[in-house]
């Protein structure tokens, strides 16, 4: 959403990331959602991955989390009304600090009450919540004691990990993707995924997922490696890759081979590759 976003105005990267949006033009993060059902996307995420304090502070703005996140849901849902077809909305909970970044995760007592107040607002919007990017144990915990407390009984828990850029299937903290599931177990989701890491990665993290679990898996990739330290306002830059829409199908199908039953994609992934595997 976010790069899409950026790339449809022409604005440079800025602080409050893809919430901007939701303040200067609304009809903008309608459209591309409604590019992504064209496309053939039957699950829309909800654009809350920068309507928390961590990034709205960064421009004085912590006092509209509510109505952003409230916006946000309301677009998402009324995008899934608009179109003939079932299509449903995930309530985005994205990192409470900077992604990929397991050194940063706040503590419980500061992450809790953050979360509950998205998922309250997202509540009557959602079909399923999607903990996504989550980095480490702790950071899962976090996101996963928030929903047992104010989630909807009825929502669906998508519970999506972001790996380190290698073969080795450990969380960005250095967690085995086997500690973490069994940890994640006790809050029983419906469905493990990965994202915001590259597709290698995933690979070997499904190899690994699907010999712990008979619940449905997915992935959905970043078209770039991710380095050590990156933040989204320093001067890390990240490694840009050359992910053909060909090679997104190949890893697609590979993935289904691995159990996979939700593919799909994020940063840098445009309604292009959607169309490709949808087709």
């Amino acid at each position: 959403m976010g790069n899409e976003l950026l790339k449809r105005s022409n604005k440079p990267t800025g602080g409050l990331w893809s919430a901007q949006f939701l303040i200067d033009n609304p009809n903008l993060v309608k459209e591309v959602h409604q590019e992504y059902v064209n496309a053939g996307a039957k699950v829309i995420t909800t654009n809350t991955y920068s309507t928390i304090p961590s990034y709205l502070c960064k421009d004085n703005k912590t006092h509209l989390m509510s109505e952003l996140v409230d916006k946000a849901g309301f677009l998402a849902r009324e995008v899934s009304n608009e179109n003939d077809r079932d299509i449903l909305v995930a309530g985005g909970l994205p990192p409470l600090d900077e992604s990929y970044r397991p050194d940063l995760v706040p503590d419980k007592k500061t992450s809790i009450p953050v979360y509950e107040e998205l998922i309250t607002i997202l509540n009557p919007y959602v079909d399923l919540f999607l903990c996504e990017t989550v980095s480490s144990i702790a950071e899962t915990s976090n996101v996963l004691e928030a929903i047992k407390s104010k989630a909807s009984p009825e929502k669906k828990i998508w519970l999506s990990w972001t790996l380190i850029e290698d073969d080795s299937s450990r969380l960005r903290s250095k967690e085995s993707i086997e500690d973490a599931f069994n940890f994640a177990e006790e809050y029983n989701p419906d469905a493990y995924l990965f994202n915001c890491t590259n597709p290698k990665a995933i690979t070997h993290g499904l190899e690994s997922l699907k010999k712990l679990t008979d619940k449905p898996l997915g992935a959905y990739p970043n078209v770039f490696d991710v380095p050590h330290g990156w933040t989204l306002d320093n001067d890390v830059d990240v490694k840009l890759k050359n992910l053909s829409i060909k090679k997104f199908v190949d890893y697609k199908d590979t993935w289904e081979s691995l159990g996979a039953e939700i593919v799909g994609g994020c940063c840098g992934i445009g309604p292009e590759y959607i169309d490709a595997i949808s087709r």
